[in-house]
């Protein structure tokens, strides 16, 4: 699809200089622009690329002046980063806007479904399912009984959401996602072996959640597990039965968190971070990567190591670790020179 430089200053509020008929069919970075590409400059070290890029529009802020000559076509903006974002978006708007029903799929006659929805290929969607407007389900979906998913939903190919789940507004879920599993329940008799504890709760998620590729939330035992609004988790995360996250907290690749923790506000959450089950987080933290949690943590506490303690505390204990050999040469010099004591 092709878009010219008057219709993208249009959906940004930019100022042309240069051919308003330009057209471009793909996005670039500025070093790499090629006819027919579409770029932006927004960092200053980068500027001396404008004057040689190929490519056939570049979006600039407006307080950019040229000191030489160029071949591509300006789009005067207030922000270019955020102005490129912007048409990123759109642009991901378009090429994912997908309606209709593909087959074979299997929708029972109970589901109810709102407008411009999309149903991929192979799709299961059970008994007493609501579904929202604009939502897009690709294919290989599961859905399971008594969902209840909200507008504006993308629900990318492969994933399942089991039965009870209820998903808000606004939410991305990418592919291998799977919501509503079982909990870790099981209860070890004198024996040794172990009877499956029922896991009859569900998951709650909320608007603005996007959740990545293979992450796995876990259903309650009983009530709900639930991820509160504008939470982003990555890729591969494991959320166990109960956990609760709260509003606009991020969490990296790799986590996982244990049963009944809950999480607080807006906090950040390294890669390979481990939690353990029925412990409270509170708002505002900073877990860096690779950290062990098995204690409270206060709000707005920096935590790093395994076991997690105080990040600033961390930092200085592994200054003296990583001198640790030298500290052991030189109490070994200084045992030396000391008098022998006799009775050794």
């Amino acid at each position: 699809m092709k878009f010219t430089a008057q219709q993208i200053a249009e959906i940004l509020d930019g100022v042309i200089e240069g051919n308003p008929s330009a057209e471009v069919d793909k996005l670039s970075k500025i070093e790499e622009g090629k006819e027919g590409s579409l770029t932006f400059l927004s960092n200053p070290k980068y500027t001396p690329y404008i004057y040689e890029t190929e490519a056939s529009i570049c979006i600039v802020n407006k307080s950019f002046k040229a000191n030489q000559s160029l071949s591509t076509t300006l789009i005067k903006v207030e922000d270019s980063y955020e102005a490129f974002s912007k048409l990123l978006e759109v642009y991901n708007e378009i090429k994912l806007d997908k309606k209709g029903i593909e087959t074979p799929s299997s929708i029972a006659d109970s589901v109810k479904m709102g407008k411009e929805t999309y149903i991929g290929a192979f799709t299961y969607i059970g008994e007493n399912v609501v579904i929202g407007d604009k939502v897009k389900i690709y294919p290989n979906v599961y859905i399971g009984d008594n969902v209840i998913i909200g507008d504006h939903v993308t629900i990318f190919a492969g994933s399942k959401i089991y039965s009870e789940t209820q998903i808000g507004n606004h939410c991305t879920f990418h592919s291998g996602v799977i919501i509503g599993a079982d909990g870790f329940g099981f209860s070890p008799s004198d024996s040794g072996e172990y009877s499956k504890i029922p896991q009859i709760g569900n998951v709650i998620i909320e608007d603005y959640v996007d959740i990545g590729a293979a992450t796995t939330i876990d259903r309650a035992t009983l009530g709900s597990t639930i991820i509160r609004k504008g939470v982003k988790l990555d890729n591969q995360i494991q959320i166990a039965h109960n956990v609760e996250i709260g509003e606009h907290t991020a969490i990296a690749a790799q986590t996982g968190i244990a049963g009944s923790t809950k999480i607080g506000k807006n906090c950040l959450i390294g890669g390979q971070v481990g939690i353990a089950g029925h412990i409270k987080i509170g708002d505002r933290v900073r877990i860096q990567a690779q950290t062990g949690v098995g204690r409270n943590v206060k709000d707005d506490e920096a935590i790093q190591g395994s076991p997690a303690f105080g990040y600033n505390d961390f930092n200085k204990s592994y200054v003296h670790f990583r001198n640790l050999p030298k500290i052991i040469r030189r109490i070994d010099i200084i045992e030396k020179q000391l008098p022998k004591n006799e009775d050794n």
